[in-house]
């Protein structure tokens, strides 16, 4: 037998994987992450663009907000905690804004005067004081509900950086601030910048802890399945290079490492064994028939027999999981490449580095096992199903199809996720402070409207003023505010209960802006920075509302928009929500464009691969079993289409279809020399069926480890990516086999 090229050259093989694995470790070092969701969106998205608009006249709106809990906010201790914090925070350059009851305004009229003071001028020293406070808190529409809660039990404290400092340089400074001025307020955290910080340390810790736990359990997998330290020892060795070169990919081309982005080296821990295990399964296979052999022969027979469908397959992974390149969400572009890039290396490393390392062991001794009989709990459940299979294909057929329709009946109750506010666990503080947000608050989410033109105009700002009084009465919304709102509390300040101009917008524009002159006597104009600009040319509507489903989201949007849609002032209707709601609608898109592109990927190589279209039809049927029953799992189980399950259908696809092909090329082998249907079905679930069952289960396996991680997304991935490739393989060595015997296509006899 002719000598393969991976025996002949298998010294410069040797070393040279060792010299790239080592070059592709240097820029790993360099490695940033990103857990900004906004910036997972293209940059020309038209809320990201919008966004940018209202921020290059207001600002970066990225506030953190310090949510103070107690049994009444307005208590000696609690105000003198916060009073100190507020000083300290109005001190940093790093801070451009702060908010709280020692910061925000208490506009009040005193002698026909207008009196602008901090809502908490001084500490009330008396219950009477503190009374009156609360009372004029209740009066200020500016603070109550807004920094105050209904009840007095919470507060906040807002803080809008100036961009001059990392998220983690800010909470820093944040934490070192309240350790400085302790109380025995319960005190949490809320707002981007801590969502940032929090997600970046998260990922840090999965890509510290998982990897490992991942490699360990794959490994000692490996060594329970095969028997001998070989043959986990080089499945191993190939994906441990290929993490190194996929995880290389992300800073070469210029990325970051986002939320998402901690699934490469897991993907690569469960399918860059694959090859390996085949070659492996093959090679014991063959020193079991043929214990006399020489190593160079059975390394030798063993890839040559698995090289075509070692590429074969590997090429459907990659077309699988390059089903993410077309997604709009730019982490899961990225994940789609590198992981492509690994998988395609560690195809090549298990055609040249595995054998060429293998011939240079001893033979080792011989797996009995391997010979497909009835020695191991494996081989009697493959015969079992071959048995059922071939005596019963029309049962199984059925019961494939009763347990699809009743899957897909969840697919009524699929719910795409409205926002990515639960990347942490319910008990985190981030989402316990959510909560306590959206009910105390007014809610977390907000829509802003943007206002272009004289700004002192009354009829503008009356047109304001009634759409904040329209979007009040929707149920959601908790707080509306605007210019027009300060104008009509300054008319409450200089007018009399009953007067006639008493809380409503002048009918001059000179008494508009008298109204302002009066302030900027005794206020600062800059208070008014987060609504208006300098000149008065443009100005900001704040909607904050309450939403936990894209329908409530939706509802909200469309009364603001048919509110301002006759207004030629309206210039821009944007807001963070916004974004968040485009980047829902980004990842069931992306879901679309990936599942399609990968399914009619996947269908034309079958049909190349055997030229057969019925070979495309068949090797598909497992993978729109497994698609549709997950996603009606999904529905029953109340899982939403977030950034992390949107990769699902991809990866399943271009791991499920391995098994098809596998199957159809050992049933091709067994049907050429002379068997017949049922009897090939027989052979090769007892032959390559081992293959393709200790493959499937190693992949899961590895992705099992995905439940240690600190974000749920990742662990519903985790779940729903085990599922489907279960559901790929019951599909693969039953359902497949079933339709084989049943209909007996002819490609496989060609």
């Amino acid at each position: 037998m002719k000598e393969i090229k991976a025996i002949k050259y298998r010294w410069l093989i040797n070393i040279s994987t060792i010299v790239l694995v080592g070059l592709a470790i240097i820029p790993l070092l360099k490695t940033k992450t990103n857990s900004d969701l906004e910036s997972y969106l293209p940059e020309k998205m038209p809320s990201r663009i919008n966004n940018v608009k209202i921020e290059e006249v207001f600002g970066k709106d990225d506030p953190t907000i310090i949510l103070f809990e107690c049994e009444d906010v307005l208590n000696d201790s609690t105000l003198k905690r916060i009073q100190s914090l507020s000083k300290e925070f109005n001190r940093m350059d790093e801070f451009d804004m702060v908010l709280s009851l020692f910061d925000a305004k208490n506009i009040k009229g005193e002698y026909g005067a207008m009196v602008v003071d901090p809502v908490v001028k001084r500490i009330p020293k008396s219950e009477n004081r503190k009374e009156r406070l609360r009372n004029e808190i209740r009066d200020n529409n500016l603070v109550y509900k807004l920094i105050v809660s209904e009840d007095f039990r919470y507060t906040c404290i807002i803080l809008n950086s100036s961009g001059e400092a990392s998220d983690e340089v800010l909470m820093g400074l944040i934490n070192e601030q309240l350790e400085a001025y302790p109380g025995n307020e319960k005190v949490t955290l809320f707002g981007l910048p801590y969502l940032r910080a929090e997600a970046n340390e998260k990922i840090t810790r999965d890509m510290m802890i998982l990897l490992p736990i991942g490699l360990l359990i794959m490994f000692l997998f490996l060594i329970l399945s095969f028997k001998q330290k070989r043959g986990a020892m080089l499945p191993f060795m190939v994906v441990m290079f290929s993490i190194v070169f996929a995880m290389a990919v992300i800073p070469v081309l210029g990325w970051e490492m986002s939320i998402i982005g901690i699934l490469v080296p897991i993907m690569m821990i469960a399918i860059a064994n694959n090859y390996g295990v085949h070659f492996v399964t093959r090679f014991q296979e063959l020193r079991a028939e043929n214990p006399e052999l020489p190593i160079r022969q059975v390394v030798s027979e063993t890839t040559t027999y698995l090289k075509k469908p070692i590429i074969l397959t590997g090429l459907t992974t990659i077309v699988g999981v390059s089903g993410l390149i077309t997604h709009i969400m730019l982490p899961a572009k990225q994940m789609g490449i590198a992981s492509a890039i690994g998988i395609a290396f560690a195809l090549i490393l298990s055609l040249s580095l595995i054998p060429a390392v293998m011939v240079m062991l001893p033979k080792g001794k011989i797996v009995k096992h391997s010979l497909g009989r009835e020695t191991s709990f494996l081989n009697r459940i493959l015969s079992e199903i071959a048995k059922v299979t071939t005596s019963r294909p029309r049962m199984v057929i059925y019961f494939f199809v009763t347990f699809l329709i009743l899957s897909a009946f969840g697919l009524t109750r699929f719910r795409l996720a409205a926002d990515n506010n639960k990347i942490f666990p319910d008990d985190h503080p981030y989402n316990q402070t959510l909560v306590v947000a959206d009910r105390e608050f007014g809610g977390t989410k907000t829509i802003n409207v943007f206002f272009d033109g004289d700004i002192k105009d009354p009829g503008l700002l009356k047109n304001m003023d009634r759409y904040e009084h329209e979007l009040e009465k929707i149920p959601e919304v908790g707080n509306v505010n605007s210019i027009a709102t300060i104008i009509r509390i300054m008319s409450k300040a200089i007018n009399d209960p009953q007067d006639e101009a008493y809380d409503k917008i002048p009918d001059s524009r000179e008494a508009v802006a008298q109204y302002l002159e009066l302030y900027s006597m005794s206020g600062d104009p800059e208070d008014f920075e987060d609504f208006v600009d300098f000149d008065y040319t443009k100005a900001l509507l704040t909607v904050q509302y309450r939403a936990d489903d894209m329908v409530t989201i939706n509802k909200v949007e469309n009364a603001v928009r048919n509110l301002t849609k006759n207004d030629d002032n309206v210039k821009i209707v944007g807001g963070y929500s916004l974004i968040d709601k485009e980047l829902s609608k980004a990842v069931a898109t992306g879901q679309v464009n990936s599942l399609l592109f990968a399914f009619i990927a996947i269908a034309i190589l079958l049909i190349i691969i055997f030229r057969s279209f019925n070979a495309g039809i068949i090797g598909s049927i497992p993978l729109v079993f497994t698609v549709l029953s997950m996603f009606g799992i999904m529905g029953w189980l109340g899982i939403e289409l977030n950034i992390a399950t949107a990769l699902l259908s991809s990866i399943s696809i271009g791991l499920g279809v391995d098994y098809s092909i596998h199957l159809f090329w050992r049933l091709k082998k067994e049907l050429k020399e002379g068997s017949n249907y049922e009897e090939a079905v027989r052979i090769s679930l007892k032959t390559i069926g081992r293959g393709i069952t200790i493959n499937a289960f190693s992949v899961i396996i590895g992705f099992s480890v995905l439940f240690l991680s600190s974000f749920p997304y990742i662990q519903s991935f985790a779940f729903l990516i085990i599922a489907s490739l279960f559901l790929c393989l019951i599909g693969a060595i039953i359902l497949v086999p079933a339709i084989c015997v049943l209909f007996l296509p002819k490609f496989l006899k060609n």
